[in-house]
């Protein structure tokens, strides 16, 4: 077996300028020339903070820089062409590309419901400290500016089991929806360590592990 070398071509505070899939591109045979084999990408897609979202805070995994969503077009790396002939110049200088990607924890949802949850200990997550509430969760992703292209799919609170914040209240804190429970093929540190930011995915709904797939 060919042994190889990754570069992850990222961190955290790479800057929105210029457009790292234009440097990327630039860069492609000087990467290969100096050994590396592969190339790790930093998530395409456009988060909570439009330009300037790292690309964890997961807002629509179908904007690749595309749609005037979250206050720009572009992602903080660029736009959609841009990323795809970075992609392709890569593949052309004989390097092997691997995308991140961040399924879980949307963030930045375009409408607001009310339902019924009960928070959890933050150190026990199998543990309730209040009884059950109705509490004000941003789960509605229906992302106008995309208007259905490439997915029809429309998130709703079904579609999730747990938040970590009651727009209501204004309140941080985990909250486990009624007649919902945590994923369990996780780690058992906090008892259950479903690690939850912003609105955690439901895999236990087959219409979201569908629109994942």
């Amino acid at each position: 077996m060919e042994k190889g070398v990754i570069l992850q071509y990222f961190e955290w505070y790479t800057p929105s300028e210029p457009h790292l899939w234009v440097e990327l591109k630039e860069n492609a045979k000087k990467l290969k020339e100096a050994g590396f084999s592969a190339i790790w990408m930093p998530p395409s897609y456009k988060g909570i903070a439009g330009k300037n979202d790292v690309g964890y805070g997961a807002y629509d995994l179908y904007d690749l820089g595309e749609f005037d969503a979250k206050g720009s077009i572009p992602t903080k790396y660029g736009t959609k062409d841009e990323l795809l002939t970075c992609v392709k110049s890569l593949h052309e200088a004989g390097l092997d590309v691997y995308s991140d990607v961040v399924l879980d924890h949307k963030m930045g949802a375009d409408g607001f419901e009310k339902v019924k949850a009960r928070e959890v200990a933050n150190d026990k997550r199998d543990e309730f400290v209040s009884d059950e509430e109705e509490i004000e969760v941003a789960t509605i992703f229906n992302f106008p500016a995309r208007k259905d292209k490439y997915s029809s799919f429309h998130w709703n609170w079904e579609d999730f089991d747990g938040i970590d914040y009651d727009n209501k209240t204004h309140r941080h804190a985990d909250y486990l929806f009624a007649s919902k429970q945590w994923d369990d093929e996780v780690d058992d540190e906090n008892e259950n360590y479903d690690y939850l930011m912003g609105a955690d995915l439901d895999f236990s709904n087959p219409d979201v592990v569908e629109e994942c797939k």
